[in-house]
């Protein structure tokens, strides 16, 4: 029977009713309750005798706020936004590395590039694929589940809310080791604005053993949309050419995500602008694989979409009506497929969108808490184990997710097809594998379905310029036996089944022109590619002046903010400016910089982004210094 109890009476129960090393896991993202892992992690640090390890996944903090001009900017922001939200003090000791003696931290996806340099996360970081978690986390001895619920307030009843994932996969689990007298308790902890969701994500409050009737009203952690650059916007024009009307559509999160739904919003809702656009970049070289595999006509059938995170983008796809294709509730295709009657047809009031946790903007929260029931049931928060893998209940996934695209981001790619997106070749883990190596294996497993890989042809840092495309690097996520499309903003690279020489030429067409020579000799020295190699002339010519000219051309399909933010007007034009002043803190570049701030405006034609910035009066030469750096980019980047 639930107990509810205040946070200090929770901790004294786990405390009482749990053997020395309690091993607590909670979800990954949203749907941790903070302040009760606070309460509990204070409480074990001043009791040696006893020992904790928390099992979990990307763990949420605000971020950094650095110096400079950069901390004038973000604070204000951040106070906004993430306002009262409760850090983990987990996390801030993973930092510090200084956690206490008797707790550890496993987790198996980190907040991306955030812990780099802390030797404690490092150190105890699994590698599992996300689908393969409550496995592992139940094997290693977890007593102590802990997680943030919804509460319905029409009925007794709970909602796991945004982390279905993990949870629903590990009850069963319990539930057997229960059988046999192991005590695992447990905990849910109300929180006031948590959306309500039903479906798989309901649960009866006597699943908790503790329930803290203290309810959570603080902020809740929130991604605020990012600007999405030209390149990320012909990362995702390309993308969306493969996506097929119809289809099964899978996305992940940031800019990238962002610049894909812009532009499946531009195919259905300004498909005249949107062809024009593909004309101006000359897609023909890729015309058969679209037709083949996608298509740039608007959607008359809709998407399905089935994505371990349930992303703002999908959502704004629904509302869009370009996610809307229905599939039978998994119940319904059961009892089908046992009276021998089972098809692919939806019916009415089936699920538009599956998913396992959810992450994002305020707005995308508001807007769950806004929708009515008839509509939110048609979103199924379930087990990532449903989403995730074919098997267990194989035949209805594969007549569900019908010509599938997995689109999924990564960091670099090898010239022979793997894919890097979790780890550095010296080993640090920058996020984690999560699914992607699970909806890539899906893309082969999956008739009429397709893996899509997606990245930035090259980067800057320091000033330095490099590809993203390489010869070699010392570790991969994806191996390059999965091969299968990858995409930049110079293209599509189709390298299924294809021999290493072809996957090589393809690939080059798609890289930065800086690069491509380099990559041709490598590729010659080891005898990959003959040594009359030459590459086609129409590829010569990738450079980001060609895009940004073409951009200039079609600016309406180029918004900076495609999905809303919360940034303000002054704050983007803030935000512009403080990345060009990063660019160009560079060597070969310093007499520019120097240049633009001694030829800045008079700082009266800025009055509003000044104060944002409280450079107003500037008191001394280092405000002074910031004030013209600042109104410099603000020229610079005037739009």
């Amino acid at each position: 029977m639930v107990q509810s109890c205040s946070i200090e009476h929770a901790v004294d129960e786990v405390l009482a009713r749990l053997p020395t090393h309690i091993h607590m896991g909670l979800p990954l993202g949203l749907g941790k309750p903070n302040v009760f892992v606070n309460a509990l992690y204070q409480r074990i640090a001043q009791l040696p005798e006893r020992q904790l390890t928390i099992y979990t996944a990307l763990s949420l903090g605000r971020p950094a706020l650095g110096d400079g001009l950069q901390r004038r900017f973000l604070e204000p922001f951040i106070e906004r936004v993430f306002g009262d939200y409760p850090e983990l003090d987990f996390l801030a000791d993973l930092h510090r590395d200084s956690l206490p003696a008797n707790i550890r931290i496993e987790q198996f996806f980190l907040q991306p590039g955030s812990l780099l340099n802390s030797p404690p996360a490092q150190q105890d970081y699994v590698s599992s694929n996300y689908s393969h978690a409550a496995r592992d986390i139940n094997a290693a001895g977890l007593n102590l589940v802990a997680q943030l619920v919804a509460r319905d307030p029409q009925a007794d009843r709970l909602s796991l809310s945004c982390n279905t994932d993990i949870t629903l996969d590990l009850l069963p689990m319990i539930a057997k080791r229960r059988a046999v007298g192991e005590t695992i308790l447990m905990l849910g902890q109300v929180h006031r604005d948590l959306p309500y969701m039903p479906g798989h994500a309901e649960i009866g409050t006597e699943a908790f053993d503790l329930l803290i009737d203290e309810v959570d009203r603080t902020t809740l952690f929130s991604t605020p949309n990012m600007p999405v650059s030209f390149q990320d916007h012909f990362i995702g024009l390309h993308a969306s050419t493969l996506v097929r009307d119809g289809g099964t559509l899978q996305i992940g999160i940031g800019a990238m995500g962002d610049a894909l739904t812009a532009a499946l919003l531009a195919r259905q809702a300004d498909n005249d602008g949107y062809r024009a656009l593909l004309a101006d970049i000359n897609v023909t070289h890729w015309q058969r694989l679209i037709e083949r595999e996608g298509g740039v006509e608007p959607f008359a059938k809709g998407l399905y979409g089935c994505s371990e995170m349930f992303v703002n983008g999908l959502l704004v796809l629904v509302d869009a009506g370009i996610v809307r294709r229905k599939v039978y509730p998994e119940v319904a295709l059961q009892e089908q497929a046992n009276a021998g009657m089972l098809d692919a047809a939806a019916e009415p009031g089936g699920i538009s969108v599956h998913g396992g946790f959810f992450l994002g903007p305020r707005s995308f929260y508001q807007r769950l808490r806004e929708l009515p029931l008839n509509k939110l049931v048609e979103f199924n928060m379930t087990a990532i184990s449903y989403i995730n893998e074919l098997y267990g209940n194989e035949q209805l996934k594969r007549l569900q997710r019908q010509d599938a695209r997995f689109i999924n981001s990564a960091f670099t790619m090898t010239l022979l097809g793997a894919g890097v997106a979790d780890q550095l070749e010296d080993g640090r883990v920058l996020s984690g594998v999560g699914g992607q190596y699970n909806f890539v294996a899906q893309g082969h497993a999956l008739e009429g379905a397709r893996s899509i890989l997606i990245l930035r042809s090259w980067r800057e840092s320091g000033g330095d310029v490099s590809s993203n495309i390489v010869w070699e690097y010392g570790h991969c996520t994806i191996p390059r036996h999965l091969r299968d499309i990858v995409v930049t903003e110079y293209g599509i690279a189709d390298l299924r089944g294809k021999t290493d020489a072809t996957v090589i030429e393809a690939l080059l067409n798609i890289s930065d022109s800086r690069f491509q020579q380099d990559l041709i000799e490598q590729a010659q020295k080891v005898g990959k590619l003959p040594k009359d190699f030459r590459l086609d002339p129409r590829f010569a010519d990738n450079s980001p002046q060609r895009l940004q000219a073409i951009a200039a051309r079609h600016t309406q399909l180029f918004p900076e903010y495609p999905l809303g933010s919360d940034f303000s007007s002054e704050e983007r034009d803030l935000l512009r400016a403080l990345n060009w002043l990063k660019s160009k803190f560079k060597l070969t570049e310093i007499l520019e910089l120097g240049k633009a701030a001694l030829d800045a405006p008079e700082p009266s034609r800025y009055p509003d982004h000044l104060e944002r910035m409280q450079l107003t009066k500037p008191e001394g030469l280092r405000e002074d210094l910031f004030q013209r750096l600042l109104l410099a980019g603000l020229q610079a980047t005037a739009q």
